[in-house]
């Protein structure tokens, strides 16, 4: 079988041996090409019409029309590499050589040259995946290829210290090669700093003390978290490899976590962490976490660190999520809370304050009820007693029911479209580089079917019943703009719960931003509380 290379950085073209493919006219027809280069494995033909024809009067035909030009490309005497049934359409990839794929590989290869290392990076960095292939009309398209360029510039920022860091590369020619990165990513920390460490190891402290400010202001207007490296003596160029500071050294030193795991009664293994010294504050799982991910999260890992220096914080990923297991027999409220009863035993905690965040308020108040000779103190955050289907319309549920279709067909694809439901909800006033990073988390913690069947375990939510019961000093925290969870609820939760104290933080955001006003007032209102 011939091989066949396939360019779709830049100019989009496909050759077989040295003869150049005639691609098809419609603009349409090439991308859905794109998107079957990029994605590996068969596709289902409703996804592709949902993804590229949005209201034609025949989707179906239009996808048949696109399919019999795309054949045309691929498949020839010798081999068949589109092979399509009635459900579905896969590109057979073992013979098509993908530039973007190979700059990847030759990138990775602990054993390239690092002149090779650099020519791909410089090679990815200067081109734009499939350049001239947008769709603006088709949204879900645009979103799947605002995604795929994004792991592009990921790809690049993981890698290109290599370049930066290698003692071949002369300092000029790491200079140049890290401003064309911070040029092709302009939102990048780390190569923001690869030029300060540049310039610091070619003595130039008045253009280092220049950039240092300008890249401050960016990302302060931004309203990104930057730590520029600090200002030393200049050095010589004979001394650069004896230099022991990197672009790495911008980080904030964290508290090392330490992970564990316990087994619940039906045999669940759930991973849970602690992390600081002090007195314990659990926290109580919801949805959507990762223990290792989100420990560096850009979102609300400075809440949790914060928490952390005066106590022994302790967190755990829920059944279905995270690091514990996924492939589970249950996911329901009741599943919840023998996943907290689990941690709290296995740790040999007998008395702790909890914090319940969102779906995990419920949990915490359920556990709070259950063993109220362990709980000194509940802390509740943008949390809810009743599911949706609990005091929903009809109207309400069905739209809820077809969110979660949505998610069981995309959720765990590149493509962030399924997952931007919950982002731009859960956090309208995050930054892109904020939104992006949170789409990309959401993919990496739990399957499309989990997804779904949290969703549909959340609706079915109910302690109302048990609020009155609580008999443990109680804090509850809202956002007064939250587009999840309205302020009214957390209003009805003090007005029931006795003697629970209320505080209203002024953002929208259901799931607060590191920087953001409210996230400092949401730390010092639990530590004033547990102090008292």
């Amino acid at each position: 079988m011939s091989c066949m290379t396939a360019r779709i950085l830049g100019d989009f073209v496909i050759e077989k041996g040295d003869k150049r493919i005639h691609l098809p006219t419609s603009r349409k027809t090439r991308a859905l090409i794109g998107v079957l280069l990029l994605t590996p494995g068969s596709q289902r033909r409703d996804h592709l019409i949902d993804v590229f024809w949005d209201m034609p009067d025949d989707p179906k035909g239009a996808l048949r029309w696109s399919l019999t030009k795309i054949r045309q490309v691929f498949n020839d005497d010798e081999s068949e590499r589109l092979i399509t049934d009635r459900e579905r359409v896969e590109l057979d990839h073992s013979t098509i050589a993908i530039d973007l794929h190979v700059k990847m590989d030759i990138v990775r290869d602990p054993s390239s040259e690092i002149d090779e290392v650099k020519a791909a990076l410089d090679y990815l960095n200067a081109q734009l995946l499939l350049e001239g292939l947008e769709l603006p009309e088709n949204m879900t398209y645009m979103l799947w290829l605002r995604s795929e360029r994004e792991k592009v510039r990921k790809f690049i920022d993981n890698h290109s210290m290599k370049v930066i860091e290698h003692p071949n590369i002369s300092p000029d020619m790491a200079l140049g090669f890290a401003r064309n990165w911070f040029e092709q990513s302009p939102y990048s920390v780390t190569a923001a700093n690869a030029i300060l460490l540049c310039l610091k190891r070619l003595g130039r402290e008045r253009d280092f003390v220049s950039e240092k400010n300008r890249f401050s202001a960016r990302f302060r207007e931004a309203n990104m978290d930057y730590h520029p490296l600090s200002a030393l003596p200049p050095v010589s160029n004979a001394d650069m490899n004896d230099s022991a500071e990197t672009a790495g050294e911008v980080a904030k030193e964290v508290p090392k976590q330490t992970v564990r795991f316990c087994k619940t009664n039906d045999g669940v293994s759930i991973a849970y962490a602690s992390v600081g010294s002090g007195p314990p504050l659990v926290k109580a799982a919801n949805w959507l976490t990762h223990l290792e991910l989100d420990w560096d999260a850009p979102i609300w890992s400075p809440l949790f660190r914060a928490l952390a220096t005066e106590n022994t914080f302790i967190r755990y990923d829920e059944r279905g999520n995270g690091l514990s297991d996924w492939d589970v027999p249950e996911i329901s409220q009741e599943a919840f809370v023998a996943d907290l009863e689990a941690v709290v035993d296995a740790i040999g905690l007998k008395k702790f304050p909890l914090l319940g965040i969102s779906q995990g308020a419920a949990v915490s108040i359920e556990y709070a009820c259950r063993h109220p000779e362990r709980v000194t103190k509940l802390i509740l955050f943008g949390g809810y007693p009743a599911g949706w289907r609990k005091h929903s319309t009809p109207e309400q549920i069905a739209e809820r029911e077809a969110v979660m279709t949505l998610v069981r067909t995309g959720w765990g694809g590149e493509n962030p479209a399924y997952r931007r439901i919950f982002s731009t909800t859960f956090m309208p006033a995050a930054s892109p580089a904020q939104r992006h990073w949170f789409d990309d988390f959401q993919r990496q913690t739990t399957s499309a079917s989990n997804a779904a069947r949290f969703l549909s375990a959340f609706g079915d939510i109910d302690v109302e019943h048990l609020l009155p019961q609580i008999s443990v000093p109680t804090l509850i925290l809202h956002s007064r703009e939250d587009q999840r969870i309205p302020w009214t609820t957390a209003r009805e939760l003090a007005s029931v719960i006795p003697n629970a104290r209320l505080v209203t933080l002024e953002s929208a955001n259901h799931l607060l931003l590191e920087g953001e006003p409210a996230a400092c007032e949401f730390v010092s209102a639990i530590r004033e509380f547990l102090a008292e």
